[in-house]
């Protein structure tokens, strides 16, 4: 029996004298790839936009606060000797005053969440925008409520009585009773920035399927051709070992001849 008859054959060799690869299992789990993270943004910029986003919030209070002493309603005095009474002891001024500032900041904050939005689209928005939008939208509710309180009438009640004379009017000092209302433009800013980010925001581009080989981050060519797993490579099969050799048949009896009878003893 030839002892290299059990022995499989060689691969053949390629097209250029290789070897061609091992077989793969075209059903097994593919390799896995690590996702490329995004590189994140400088620090500078962000806070630039940041601080710039701020400014323009506190440039706005200024006119939020010349619209608060223009709209708002005035709470009437009248002088009576030597007591000051409301003019109007059931009037709604007071709240018609922090409903005027109110209102202003939610026209203030639509307008500052929109301008932010168009002019930071192109470059995706970012944490920056919307933290300048926090905090200059709080800074300039409070800038124009001190403001406003300062360009309306003074604040010194007594002294302005003694000046308008008995039996006459004038009009209270400005407040804001409800501080609430401060909250309503960084509010107002922050809602309507997340709902246009959502709706209108540049959006990332979604990572191709693991199937493809690729990471986060790797753009794929259109031109492309699709990933194929690829076809395990043929292995020649072994030769078959040779068939073992047939045993030997028995000899056959020898025949008996008729000398060789006996009959039987009685």
């Amino acid at each position: 029996m030839d002892p290299t008859a059990s022995t499989p054959a060689e691969p053949a060799a390629g097209a250029f004298g290789q070897v061609p690869p091992a077989a793969q299992n075209p059903y097994g789990m593919p390799p896995v790839h690590q996702p490329v993270r995004a590189p994140g943004r400088p620090l500078l910029p962000e806070l630039r936009v940041g601080a710039l986003t701020v400014l323009v919030c506190l440039v706005l209070g200024l006119a939020v606060a010349g619209l608060w002493v223009w709209l708002a309603p005035r709470v009437p005095l009248l002088v009576q000797g030597n007591r000051i009474l409301y003019a109007d002891p059931e009037g709604e001024q007071r709240a018609g005053a922090d409903a005027v500032f109110a209102l202003i900041g939610l026209g203030a904050g639509v307008v500052t969440a929109l301008g932010a939005f168009l002019l930071t689209r192109g470059r995706g928005g970012g944490i920056a925008v919307a933290v300048g939008l926090t905090v200059g939208g709080l800074a300039g509710s409070v800038l124009a409520w001190r403001l406003g309180i300062g360009f309306g009438p003074t604040t010194d009640v007594v002294a302005h009585a003694k000046q308008v004379g008995d039996g006459h009017e004038f009009s209270d000092a400005l407040r804001l009773s409800a501080r609430s209302a401060l909250l309503v433009w960084p509010m107002t800013a922050m809602v309507l920035l997340l709902a246009l980010s959502a709706a209108f925001g540049k959006r990332e581009q979604d990572p191709p399927p693991y199937w493809e080989g690729t990471g986060w981050g790797t753009p794929v060519p259109a031109d492309a051709p699709p990933a194929v797993p690829p076809a395990p490579a043929q292995q020649p099969s072994p030769a078959p070992a040779p068939a073992p050799a047939p045993a030997p048949a028995p000899a056959p009896a020898p025949a008996s001849s008729p000398e060789d009878w006996r009959p039987p003893q009685a």
